[in-house]
Protein backbone atom coordinates (compact mmCIF):
# COMPACT_ATOMS: atom_id res chain seq x y z
CA UNK A 1 0.00 0.00 0.00
CA UNK A 2 1.49 3.33 -1.05
CA UNK A 3 0.40 6.93 -0.85
CA UNK A 4 1.54 10.39 -1.86
CA UNK A 5 1.78 13.71 -0.06
CA UNK A 6 -0.94 15.02 -2.35
CA UNK A 7 -3.30 12.20 -1.34
CA UNK A 8 -2.60 12.77 2.34
CA UNK A 9 -3.14 16.52 2.16
CA UNK A 10 -6.23 16.51 -0.06
CA UNK A 11 -9.40 17.53 1.75
CA UNK A 12 -12.90 18.68 0.94
CA UNK A 13 -13.79 19.55 4.54
CA UNK A 14 -13.47 22.91 6.32
CA UNK A 15 -14.14 23.29 10.02
CA UNK A 16 -14.94 26.87 10.99
CA UNK A 17 -16.41 28.77 13.92
CA UNK A 18 -18.35 32.01 14.22
CA UNK A 19 -17.82 34.44 17.08
CA UNK A 20 -18.58 38.02 18.03
CA UNK A 21 -20.15 40.24 20.65
CA UNK A 22 -23.79 40.13 21.76
CA UNK A 23 -26.31 41.01 19.02
CA UNK A 24 -23.66 41.21 16.32
CA UNK A 25 -25.77 38.78 14.29
CA UNK A 26 -23.82 35.52 14.40
CA UNK A 27 -26.84 33.23 14.35
CA UNK A 28 -28.51 35.33 11.65
CA UNK A 29 -25.36 35.05 9.52
CA UNK A 30 -25.30 31.29 9.95
CA UNK A 31 -29.00 31.06 9.18
CA UNK A 32 -28.55 33.20 6.07
CA UNK A 33 -25.59 31.09 5.00
CA UNK A 34 -27.60 27.89 5.34
CA UNK A 35 -30.73 29.36 3.74
CA UNK A 36 -29.11 31.02 0.74
CA UNK A 37 -26.85 28.03 0.04
CA UNK A 38 -29.99 25.87 0.02
CA UNK A 39 -28.77 23.78 2.96
CA UNK A 40 -32.06 23.99 4.90
CA UNK A 41 -34.70 21.30 4.65
CA UNK A 42 -38.25 22.36 3.87
CA UNK A 43 -39.64 21.22 7.21
CA UNK A 44 -36.88 23.10 9.07
CA UNK A 45 -37.70 26.30 7.20
CA UNK A 46 -41.42 25.84 7.85
CA UNK A 47 -40.74 25.39 11.58
CA UNK A 48 -38.70 28.60 11.64
CA UNK A 49 -41.40 30.49 9.77
CA UNK A 50 -44.05 29.30 12.23
CA UNK A 51 -41.87 30.13 15.26
CA UNK A 52 -41.25 33.59 13.82
CA UNK A 53 -44.99 34.18 13.31
CA UNK A 54 -45.66 33.09 16.89
CA UNK A 55 -43.22 35.81 18.01
CA UNK A 56 -45.00 38.45 15.92
CA UNK A 57 -42.38 38.62 13.17
CA UNK A 58 -43.51 38.87 9.56
CA UNK A 59 -40.29 37.56 8.01
CA UNK A 60 -38.58 34.30 9.07
CA UNK A 61 -35.98 34.80 11.80
CA UNK A 62 -33.09 32.83 10.34
CA UNK A 63 -31.26 32.90 13.67
CA UNK A 64 -33.70 30.23 14.86
CA UNK A 65 -32.02 27.76 12.52
CA UNK A 66 -29.11 27.59 14.95
CA UNK A 67 -30.50 28.79 18.29
CA UNK A 68 -32.08 25.49 19.24
CA UNK A 69 -32.35 25.73 23.02
CA UNK A 70 -35.62 27.06 24.42
CA UNK A 71 -33.73 29.60 26.57
CA UNK A 72 -31.92 30.81 23.45
CA UNK A 73 -35.15 31.32 21.56
CA UNK A 74 -36.85 33.10 24.47
CA UNK A 75 -33.94 35.44 25.23
CA UNK A 76 -32.82 35.94 21.63
CA UNK A 77 -29.23 34.99 22.45
CA UNK A 78 -26.89 32.08 21.79
CA UNK A 79 -25.89 30.13 24.91
CA UNK A 80 -24.45 26.82 23.75
CA UNK A 81 -22.22 25.95 20.80
CA UNK A 82 -24.45 24.92 17.88
CA UNK A 83 -22.87 22.64 15.30
CA UNK A 84 -24.21 22.56 11.77
CA UNK A 85 -23.15 20.42 8.84
CA UNK A 86 -23.69 21.56 5.27
CA UNK A 87 -22.10 21.26 1.86
CA UNK A 88 -21.81 23.00 -1.48
CA UNK A 89 -20.54 21.62 -4.75
CA UNK A 90 -17.04 22.80 -3.85
CA UNK A 91 -16.58 21.84 -0.20
CA UNK A 92 -18.13 20.27 2.91
CA UNK A 93 -18.37 22.28 6.14
CA UNK A 94 -18.64 21.73 9.87
CA UNK A 95 -19.74 25.00 11.45
CA UNK A 96 -19.65 25.89 15.15
CA UNK A 97 -21.88 28.85 16.07
CA UNK A 98 -20.52 30.10 19.40
CA UNK A 99 -22.02 32.47 22.01
CA UNK A 100 -21.23 36.17 22.26
CA UNK A 101 -21.77 36.87 25.97
CA UNK A 102 -18.62 37.26 28.07
CA UNK A 103 -19.74 34.51 30.46
CA UNK A 104 -19.90 32.08 27.52
CA UNK A 105 -16.44 32.83 26.12
CA UNK A 106 -15.37 29.37 27.28
CA UNK A 107 -17.87 27.94 24.78
CA UNK A 108 -16.05 29.82 22.04
CA UNK A 109 -12.85 28.04 23.13
CA UNK A 110 -14.65 24.72 22.61
CA UNK A 111 -15.95 25.68 19.18
CA UNK A 112 -12.67 27.12 17.90
CA UNK A 113 -10.36 24.43 19.30
CA UNK A 114 -10.68 22.30 16.14
CA UNK A 115 -11.47 25.12 13.69
CA UNK A 116 -9.31 25.97 10.70
CA UNK A 117 -11.06 29.30 10.21
CA UNK A 118 -12.87 31.73 12.52
CA UNK A 119 -15.47 34.25 11.42
CA UNK A 120 -15.48 37.18 13.87
CA UNK A 121 -18.52 39.43 13.50
CA UNK A 122 -18.57 43.14 14.31
CA UNK A 123 -21.63 45.40 14.39
CA UNK A 124 -20.85 48.23 11.97
CA UNK A 125 -22.52 50.69 14.36
CA UNK A 126 -20.39 49.71 17.37
CA UNK A 127 -17.06 48.81 15.80
CA UNK A 128 -14.43 46.76 17.61
CA UNK A 129 -15.42 46.19 21.27
CA UNK A 130 -13.79 44.29 24.14
CA UNK A 131 -15.50 41.01 23.28
CA UNK A 132 -14.29 41.35 19.69
CA UNK A 133 -10.74 41.62 20.98
CA UNK A 134 -11.34 38.69 23.33
CA UNK A 135 -12.48 36.47 20.48
CA UNK A 136 -9.54 37.55 18.32
CA UNK A 137 -7.21 36.68 21.20
CA UNK A 138 -8.81 33.25 21.61
CA UNK A 139 -8.50 32.59 17.87
CA UNK A 140 -4.82 33.57 17.99
CA UNK A 141 -4.23 31.54 21.15
CA UNK A 142 -5.77 28.45 19.56
CA UNK A 143 -3.64 29.00 16.43
CA UNK A 144 -6.61 29.24 14.09
CA UNK A 145 -4.81 29.84 10.77
CA UNK A 146 -7.49 31.95 9.03
CA UNK A 147 -9.66 34.73 10.48
CA UNK A 148 -12.49 36.48 8.65
CA UNK A 149 -13.70 39.85 9.93
CA UNK A 150 -17.37 40.13 8.94
CA UNK A 151 -18.51 43.72 9.44
CA UNK A 152 -22.24 43.12 9.82
CA UNK A 153 -25.30 45.38 9.67
CA UNK A 154 -23.83 47.54 6.94
CA UNK A 155 -27.43 48.33 5.93
CA UNK A 156 -27.79 50.28 9.19
CA UNK A 157 -24.87 52.59 8.32
CA UNK A 158 -26.01 53.22 4.73
CA UNK A 159 -23.41 50.81 3.37
CA UNK A 160 -20.73 53.44 4.00
CA UNK A 161 -17.26 52.39 2.86
CA UNK A 162 -15.39 54.63 5.39
CA UNK A 163 -17.16 52.87 8.29
CA UNK A 164 -16.04 49.48 7.01
CA UNK A 165 -12.52 50.67 6.25
CA UNK A 166 -12.04 52.12 9.74
CA UNK A 167 -13.23 48.96 11.50
CA UNK A 168 -11.19 46.70 9.22
CA UNK A 169 -8.02 48.73 9.84
CA UNK A 170 -8.45 48.68 13.63
CA UNK A 171 -9.20 44.96 13.83
CA UNK A 172 -6.46 43.97 11.39
CA UNK A 173 -3.83 45.88 13.38
CA UNK A 174 -4.98 44.27 16.63
CA UNK A 175 -5.16 40.73 15.23
CA UNK A 176 -1.79 41.09 13.52
CA UNK A 177 -0.23 42.09 16.84
CA UNK A 178 -1.51 38.78 18.22
CA UNK A 179 0.22 36.89 15.44
CA UNK A 180 -2.86 35.94 13.41
CA UNK A 181 -1.35 34.88 10.06
CA UNK A 182 -4.22 35.76 7.72
CA UNK A 183 -7.10 38.24 8.09
CA UNK A 184 -9.82 38.81 5.50
CA UNK A 185 -12.36 41.63 6.00
CA UNK A 186 -15.80 41.41 4.34
CA UNK A 187 -18.66 43.96 4.67
CA UNK A 188 -22.01 42.19 5.01
CA UNK A 189 -25.63 42.44 6.03
CA UNK A 190 -26.71 39.05 7.32
CA UNK A 191 -30.34 40.17 7.61
CA UNK A 192 -30.54 41.40 4.01
CA UNK A 193 -28.13 38.83 2.59
CA UNK A 194 -25.52 41.28 1.30
CA UNK A 195 -22.17 39.57 0.57
CA UNK A 196 -23.09 36.41 2.48
CA UNK A 197 -23.77 34.06 -0.43
CA UNK A 198 -24.55 36.55 -3.20
CA UNK A 199 -22.61 39.77 -3.93
CA UNK A 200 -24.22 42.96 -2.67
CA UNK A 201 -25.80 45.43 -5.08
CA UNK A 202 -25.40 48.16 -2.42
CA UNK A 203 -21.61 47.96 -2.02
CA UNK A 204 -20.10 48.26 -5.49
CA UNK A 205 -17.00 49.72 -3.82
CA UNK A 206 -16.17 46.26 -2.45
CA UNK A 207 -14.52 43.91 -4.91
CA UNK A 208 -13.62 41.00 -2.65
CA UNK A 209 -15.29 37.60 -2.15
CA UNK A 210 -18.55 36.89 -0.39
CA UNK A 211 -18.42 34.95 2.86
CA UNK A 212 -19.37 31.67 1.18
CA UNK A 213 -16.96 32.21 -1.70
CA UNK A 214 -14.12 32.75 0.76
CA UNK A 215 -15.11 29.66 2.76
CA UNK A 216 -15.14 27.60 -0.43
CA UNK A 217 -11.76 28.79 -1.67
CA UNK A 218 -9.62 29.45 1.42
CA UNK A 219 -6.62 27.09 1.30
CA UNK A 220 -6.72 24.48 4.02
CA UNK A 221 -3.43 22.62 4.20
CA UNK A 222 -3.37 19.10 5.60
CA UNK A 223 0.11 18.02 4.55
CA UNK A 224 0.30 15.34 7.21
CA UNK A 225 3.66 14.15 5.94
CA UNK A 226 5.15 17.40 7.26
CA UNK A 227 3.72 17.01 10.78
CA UNK A 228 5.58 15.57 13.74
CA UNK A 229 4.36 11.97 13.90
CA UNK A 230 2.68 11.18 17.23
CA UNK A 231 0.80 8.08 18.39
CA UNK A 232 -0.78 8.15 21.88
CA UNK A 233 -1.37 4.59 23.06
CA UNK A 234 -4.99 4.04 23.99
CA UNK A 235 -5.14 0.30 24.58
CA UNK A 236 -2.76 -2.67 24.73
CA UNK A 237 -4.03 -5.68 22.78
CA UNK A 238 -2.91 -9.12 24.00
CA UNK A 239 -5.48 -11.75 23.05
CA UNK A 240 -3.27 -14.64 24.33
CA UNK A 241 -5.38 -17.02 22.31
CA UNK A 242 -4.39 -20.27 20.63
CA UNK A 243 -4.70 -18.54 17.27
CA UNK A 244 -2.51 -15.57 18.30
CA UNK A 245 -0.43 -16.73 21.28
CA UNK A 246 2.34 -14.13 20.90
CA UNK A 247 0.39 -11.17 19.53
CA UNK A 248 0.99 -7.83 21.24
CA UNK A 249 -0.25 -4.62 19.68
CA UNK A 250 -0.77 -1.03 20.74
CA UNK A 251 -4.05 0.50 19.58
CA UNK A 252 -4.97 4.14 19.25
CA UNK A 253 -5.58 7.03 16.88
CA UNK A 254 -2.61 8.65 15.14
CA UNK A 255 -2.61 12.23 16.40
CA UNK A 256 -0.34 13.60 13.69
CA UNK A 257 2.04 12.61 10.95
CA UNK A 258 2.82 9.30 9.26
CA UNK A 259 4.15 5.96 10.55
CA UNK A 260 5.80 3.28 8.40
CA UNK A 261 6.78 -0.34 8.95
CA UNK A 262 10.50 -0.58 9.69
CA UNK A 263 10.69 2.94 11.13
CA UNK A 264 12.73 3.49 14.29
CA UNK A 265 10.57 4.88 17.10
CA UNK A 266 10.86 5.96 20.74
CA UNK A 267 8.37 5.09 23.45
CA UNK A 268 7.84 8.00 25.84
CA UNK A 269 8.25 8.86 28.64
CA UNK A 270 10.58 5.86 29.14
CA UNK A 271 12.73 6.76 26.10
CA UNK A 272 13.14 3.14 24.97
CA UNK A 273 13.71 2.72 21.22
CA UNK A 274 12.55 -0.01 18.87
CA UNK A 275 11.21 -0.39 15.33
CA UNK A 276 7.71 -0.80 13.94
CA UNK A 277 7.31 -4.48 13.00
CA UNK A 278 3.80 -4.13 11.63
CA UNK A 279 0.73 -1.91 11.33
CA UNK A 280 -2.81 -3.30 11.44
CA UNK A 281 -5.69 -1.20 10.10
CA UNK A 282 -9.26 -2.45 9.74
CA UNK A 283 -8.12 -6.03 10.20
CA UNK A 284 -5.43 -5.89 7.52
CA UNK A 285 -1.69 -5.38 7.62
CA UNK A 286 -0.49 -2.19 5.93
CA UNK A 287 2.91 -0.63 5.34
CA UNK A 288 1.96 2.95 6.16
CA UNK A 289 -0.65 4.81 8.23
CA UNK A 290 -1.36 8.48 8.85
CA UNK A 291 -3.49 10.80 11.00
CA UNK A 292 -6.30 10.55 11.90
CA UNK A 293 -6.44 6.80 11.26
CA UNK A 294 -7.09 4.41 14.14
CA UNK A 295 -4.57 1.59 13.92
CA UNK A 296 -2.65 -0.97 15.94
CA UNK A 297 1.15 -0.77 15.96
CA UNK A 298 3.24 -3.90 16.49
CA UNK A 299 6.80 -3.32 17.72
CA UNK A 300 9.90 -5.41 17.21
CA UNK A 301 10.90 -5.50 20.90
CA UNK A 302 8.97 -6.46 24.01
CA UNK A 303 8.78 -3.12 25.85
CA UNK A 304 6.66 -2.21 28.86
CA UNK A 305 4.03 0.05 27.29
CA UNK A 306 0.67 1.08 28.71
CA UNK A 307 -2.17 3.50 28.02
CA UNK A 308 -0.93 7.08 27.97
CA UNK A 309 2.51 6.34 26.54
CA UNK A 310 3.45 8.15 23.34
CA UNK A 311 5.15 6.57 20.33
CA UNK A 312 7.12 8.96 18.10
CA UNK A 313 9.97 8.75 15.56
CA UNK A 314 13.27 8.19 17.32
CA UNK A 315 14.84 11.19 15.59
CA UNK A 316 11.83 13.49 16.12
CA UNK A 317 10.57 12.78 19.63
CA UNK A 318 9.08 15.56 21.80
CA UNK A 319 10.85 16.58 25.03
CA UNK A 320 9.85 14.90 28.26
CA UNK A 321 9.22 17.16 31.25
CA UNK A 322 7.47 17.47 34.59
CA UNK A 323 7.36 21.27 34.50
CA UNK A 324 4.73 22.44 32.03
CA UNK A 325 4.70 26.11 31.04
CA UNK A 326 1.57 27.03 29.15
CA UNK A 327 -1.17 29.52 28.41
CA UNK A 328 -4.62 28.53 29.60
CA UNK A 329 -8.19 29.64 29.02
CA UNK A 330 -9.94 29.18 32.33
CA UNK A 331 -13.42 27.78 31.71
CA UNK A 332 -14.73 26.83 35.16
CA UNK A 333 -16.79 28.96 37.53
CA UNK A 334 -14.41 28.10 40.39
CA UNK A 335 -11.05 29.91 40.19
CA UNK A 336 -7.67 28.33 39.48
CA UNK A 337 -5.18 29.22 42.24
CA UNK A 338 -1.48 28.81 42.93
CA UNK A 339 -0.87 25.64 44.92
CA UNK A 340 -4.07 23.99 43.74
CA UNK A 341 -3.95 20.23 43.11
CA UNK A 342 -5.35 19.20 39.74
CA UNK A 343 -5.33 16.40 37.20
CA UNK A 344 -3.66 17.08 33.86
CA UNK A 345 -5.07 15.18 30.87
CA UNK A 346 -2.81 15.09 27.82
CA UNK A 347 -3.95 12.89 24.90
CA UNK A 348 -4.65 9.50 26.54
CA UNK A 349 -2.55 10.18 29.64
CA UNK A 350 -3.90 11.65 32.90
CA UNK A 351 -1.50 12.50 35.74
CA UNK A 352 -1.64 14.26 39.09
CA UNK A 353 -0.30 17.81 39.08
CA UNK A 354 -0.12 21.00 41.09
CA UNK A 355 -0.32 24.61 39.94
CA UNK A 356 3.17 25.83 40.73
CA UNK A 357 2.77 29.43 39.59
CA UNK A 358 0.44 31.79 37.70
CA UNK A 359 2.96 34.34 36.35
CA UNK A 360 0.50 36.58 34.54
CA UNK A 361 -2.99 37.26 33.24
CA UNK A 362 -3.56 38.77 29.80
CA UNK A 363 -5.20 42.20 29.60
CA UNK A 364 -7.07 42.21 26.31
CA UNK A 365 -7.29 45.98 25.85
CA UNK A 366 -3.57 46.48 25.22
CA UNK A 367 -2.24 42.88 25.34
CA UNK A 368 -0.24 43.70 28.45
CA UNK A 369 0.51 41.07 31.08
CA UNK A 370 -0.90 41.63 34.56
CA UNK A 371 1.81 40.03 36.73
CA UNK A 372 1.20 37.56 39.54
CA UNK A 373 -2.61 37.63 39.68
CA UNK A 374 -2.64 34.76 42.18
CA UNK A 375 -5.59 33.10 40.48
CA UNK A 376 -7.58 32.95 37.27
CA UNK A 377 -11.37 33.23 37.14
CA UNK A 378 -13.87 32.18 34.47
CA UNK A 379 -12.93 33.32 30.95
CA UNK A 380 -9.49 34.59 32.00
CA UNK A 381 -6.50 33.92 29.76
CA UNK A 382 -3.24 33.56 31.63
CA UNK A 383 0.16 31.93 31.91
CA UNK A 384 0.62 28.99 34.27
CA UNK A 385 3.43 26.73 35.41
CA UNK A 386 2.29 23.23 36.39
CA UNK A 387 4.41 20.53 38.05
CA UNK A 388 3.27 17.00 37.22
CA UNK A 389 3.77 13.88 39.33
CA UNK A 390 4.89 11.92 36.26
CA UNK A 391 6.80 13.02 33.17
CA UNK A 392 4.91 14.04 30.01
CA UNK A 393 5.95 14.04 26.36
CA UNK A 394 4.54 17.43 25.38
CA UNK A 395 4.90 19.35 22.12
CA UNK A 396 4.63 23.12 21.83
CA UNK A 397 1.09 24.00 20.81
CA UNK A 398 2.31 26.00 17.81
CA UNK A 399 3.94 22.80 16.50
CA UNK A 400 0.99 20.49 17.18
CA UNK A 401 -2.51 21.54 18.24
CA UNK A 402 -3.30 17.95 19.23
CA UNK A 403 -0.25 16.97 21.30
CA UNK A 404 0.49 20.50 22.53
CA UNK A 405 -2.87 20.87 24.28
CA UNK A 406 -4.14 19.58 27.59
CA UNK A 407 -6.90 19.97 30.16
CA UNK A 408 -6.65 20.79 33.85
CA UNK A 409 -9.32 18.87 35.77
CA UNK A 410 -10.67 19.08 39.32
CA UNK A 411 -9.75 15.71 40.91
CA UNK A 412 -12.71 15.94 43.31
CA UNK A 413 -15.56 15.94 40.78
CA UNK A 414 -13.99 15.72 37.31
CA UNK A 415 -14.89 19.30 36.33
CA UNK A 416 -12.78 20.75 33.52
CA UNK A 417 -11.00 23.79 34.94
CA UNK A 418 -8.80 25.10 32.13
CA UNK A 419 -7.85 24.37 28.54
CA UNK A 420 -4.08 24.62 28.17
CA UNK A 421 -1.74 25.30 25.27
CA UNK A 422 1.91 24.48 25.91
CA UNK A 423 4.51 27.07 24.97
CA UNK A 424 4.18 30.74 24.05
CA UNK A 425 0.72 32.27 23.80
CA UNK A 426 1.04 34.74 20.95
CA UNK A 427 3.76 35.32 18.42
CA UNK A 428 4.08 39.03 19.29
CA UNK A 429 3.05 39.01 22.95
CA UNK A 430 5.55 40.18 25.53
CA UNK A 431 7.08 37.49 27.72
CA UNK A 432 6.17 37.63 31.39
CA UNK A 433 9.10 37.78 33.77
CA UNK A 434 8.89 34.78 36.07
CA UNK A 435 11.16 33.96 38.99
CA UNK A 436 10.38 30.25 39.28
CA UNK A 437 11.81 28.26 42.14
CA UNK A 438 12.96 25.05 40.47
CA UNK A 439 14.15 23.60 43.77
CA UNK A 440 10.73 23.68 45.42
CA UNK A 441 9.42 20.35 46.64
CA UNK A 442 5.82 19.47 45.87
CA UNK A 443 3.93 16.77 47.74
CA UNK A 444 1.53 14.88 45.50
Amino acid sequence: MTTTAEQLSATTLLRFATAGSVDDGKSTLVGRLLHDSKSVLTDQLEAVEQASLNRGQEAPDLALLTDGLRAEREQGITIDVAYRYFATTRRRFILADTPGHVQYTRNMVTGASTAELAVVLVDARNGVVEQTRRHAAVAALLRVPHVVLAVNKMDLVDYAEPVFASIAEEFTAYAASLGVPEITAIPISALAGDNVVEPSAHMDWYGGPTVLEHLETVPVSHDLTACHARFPVQYVIRPQSAEHPDYRGYAGQIAAGVFRVGESVSVLPSGRTTTIAGIDALGESVDIAWAPQSVTLRLADDIDISRGDLIAPADDAPPVTRDVEATVCHVADQPLSVGQRVLLKHTTRTVKAIVKDIPSRLTLDDLSQHPAPGQLVANDIGRVVVRTAEPLALDAYEDSRRTGSFLLIDPADGTTLSAGMAGAAFAAAAEAVVAADDDAEWDF
